[in-house]
């Protein structure tokens, strides 16, 4: 009997009755149903993501922020609404307890009373962060807390990019306010240093002059001191002068007044000459002197009148030049004594004077110095001001001077500074797409285990016949390699046509789930031969191993060690890396090794298929003899 004659057999053997047709057939739809039904369901489910329903408890009660009154928990329950990330219903926080408890909602997302004023802190000299509370029930979904902490960090990140935009642009704001005044404090450090430049010019001066100054006070100190040295003495002098002028004016007072007698005696003497003279010539009448002899004596006695008006007239001009004397005796006097008054208040003034102006020296020198520190001073408060007004217009250049629109752009990008480009070298059509190399890679094994329940491994009448076995081999391995290849060629089309998944080498892809299917056909025939219905649960059990080891959802490199290193061995991971480049457009050249290794696999089942069947040609045990527990 020829190998396909013994497919045959095997075959008809499977399709003889109803029952065996529709187990056959059952059995074949196995992988199918496995594989797209699960890739079905997941085909997108991040898209459908609108269709869970979350509850929103908002009890923020605002906040002043930038000045404004603001309430940034019903500003982003307001965007949340109008999203359609979830199914969101904003609701009371007992209504949303109680949903969570029911079932009715798969997590809650509650903004507190203090979100606002939280926000509103950052300005304070007391900032603290703003909380937003998620609250999950893992009776209601586990995954509800993963994709909970997503929402809530999308949230968070819609609002810090608002507040921090705003606070961007008031940052801005300000910063061009600075370099406008900077600018005008440039400007007035200009003015400065120009201002400071005439003043050093005017404290050279000054210093020079106070220093001209301090000398020529000196030399009034020295004489102010030899004046006062000086209006002493003329004070003491003048002293002595009024004394002796009061003493002349006295003496000079006397003679006056004997003067005045005098000349009063010669006054009345020189006025009564004519009553004597007629008084005279009168008794000589009466003498009986005759006119002639009258007019003798008279004659004679007129020259002694004459002399004696002339001695009157002397004495008058004496008296009067004594009374002109006494007048100037007593103006002497009087002069000598306001000199004296006169000398003894310009020695007191010259006294204040003559230390007026060694003070005036004291201050003079002191004034000297003093200036010449300003000099230097203002020297030192220039080379400051000017390394100011250097500094201020550094400042006010180093401020970019930017216009409104541009404080905006930048207040966005401070907001949002990074932008991630995403780029691919291969990329899946959607969830479902990035989850079929694993689950077809999965499905190929499931179905073929699956055959096995049902399909014999290896023909005993053929081993007692023909004792041949390489084609008994074949045989009870191209049976179930062939019924895996329909499995594959059905789940094929469910991906490609149904899903409508998209394959970048759609051919290569179906050429190696038909591989995918042999190698597993091969490894379970060899399980079967040498071990029987143990060997059919050693293929269960390595079933379970590849689906944690394969690297189909979590990258392989996060197993545990022993898990890692059996990744490298089993095949199913080496199914999944090549599918994955054959349908995502990837390397094809890792498809080669890939297939080296399910070559390996096949190759080395089969031949230890073989030898089991030689052993099974030439030895009988009773595990031979007695039925299988699995039919």
């Amino acid at each position: 009997m020829k190998v396909p004659q013994m497919i045959a057999a095997e075959l008809r053997r499977l399709t003889s009755t109803r029952m065996s047709v529709l187990a056959l057939v059952a059995l074949l739809v196995v992988p199918i149903l496995y594989g797209g039904l699960y890739l079905w369901a997941n085909q997108d489910p991040y898209g459908n993501l609108s269709h869970v329903p979350v509850a929103l408890v908002v009890d923020d009660t605002g906040a002043q922020i930038n000045g404004t009154p603001r309430n940034l928990g019903d500003e982003a329950a307001d965007e949340l609404l109008d999203s359609d990330t979830f199914e969101w219903h904003r609701v009371s926080a007992d209504q949303a307890a109680s949903g969570l408890e029911r079932g009715d909602f798969d997590f809650i997302v509650t903004v507190p009373a203090d979100f606002s004023d939280a926000v509103a802190s950052l300005a304070s000299d007391s900032p603290r962060q703003a909380s937003i509370e998620l609250r999950t029930n893992d009776a209601n979904n586990y995954l509800a807390s993963t994709i909970g902490s997503q929402a809530v960090a999308r949230i968070q990140t819609s609002v810090a990019q608002k507040v921090v935009d705003e606070a961007g642009r008031s940052l801005l704001d300000a910063l061009h306010t600075i370099r406008v005044n900077l600018v005008d404090a440039t400007s007035g450090a200009t003015q400065l240093v120009d201002g400071l430049g005439t003043a050093r010019s005017g404290s050279s001066q000054l210093a020079s002059g106070s220093a001209q100054l301090a000398d020529g006070t000196a030399q009034l100190s020295d004489g102010a001191a030899q004046l006062r040295d000086g209006t002493a003495q003329l004070r003491d002098g003048s002293a002595r002068v009024a004394d002796g002028a009061q003493q002349v004016a006295g003496g000079v007072d006397r003679i006056d007044a004997a003067a005045r007698q005098v000349g009063t005696i010669a006054g009345d003497a020189a006025a009564q000459l004519p009553q004597a003279r007629s008084d005279i010539a009168r008794a000589l009448a009466d003498a009986g002197l005759d006119q002639q002899r009258i007019d003798e004596i008279l004659a004679r006695l007129d020259p002694v009148g004459e002399r004696l008006e002339a001695a009157n007239a002397r004495v008058q001009d004496t008296v009067a030049q004594i009374d002109r004397l006494d007048d100037g005796a007593r103006q002497v006097a009087d002069g000598s004594a306001a000199l004296a008054s006169g000398a003894a208040t310009a020695a007191g003034g010259a006294s204040t004077l003559a230390d007026g102006a060694a003070s005036a020296a004291s201050g003079a020198a002191q004034l000297r110095d003093g200036a010449s520190q300003l000099d230097s001073g203002i020297g030192q408060l220039s080379d400051g001001a000017t390394q100011l007004r250097d500094g201020l217009s550094s400042g006010a250049d180093q401020i970019p001077d930017s216009d409104e629109q541009t404080r905006q752009a930048q207040a966005d990008t401070i907001a949002d500074p990074v932008s991630v480009g995403t780029s691919s070298v291969t990329k899946a059509q959607n969830y479902g797409a990035g989850l079929a190399p694993f689950f077809a890679a999965l499905a190929g094994w499931i179905g073929i285990y699956a055959l096995f329940l049902i399909v014999k491994p290896v023909s005993k009448r053929a081993v007692t016949a023909l004792r041949s076995p390489v084609r008994i081999t074949l045989a009870g391995w191209l049976t179930p390699a062939g019924l895996g290849a329909v499995q594959m060629v059905g789940l094929f089309t469910v991906l490609a046509v149904a899903l409508q998944f998209s394959f970048a080498n759609p051919l290569a892809a179906l050429g190696i789930l038909l591989f995918a299917s042999a190698t597993y056909a091969a490894i379970v025939l060899a399980l079967n031969v040498w071990l029987g219905s143990v060997g059919q649960f050693l293929g269960l059990v390595l079933m379970v191993l590849q689906l944690v080891t394969a690297g189909g959802t979590f990258p392989w490199q996060t197993l545990p060690g022993p898990l890692a290193a059996l990744h490298h061995v089993l095949p199913m991971g080496y199914v999944v890396d090549a599918m994955r480049q054959v349908m995502y457009g990837g390397d094809l050249g890792r498809v080669g090794p890939d297939l080296l290794v399910l070559g390996a696999w096949l190759v080395g089942g089969v031949l230890i298929a073989a030898l089991g069947v030689t052993r099974m040609t030439h030895h009988r045990t009773l595990r031979d003899l007695q039925p299988s527990l699995i039919g």
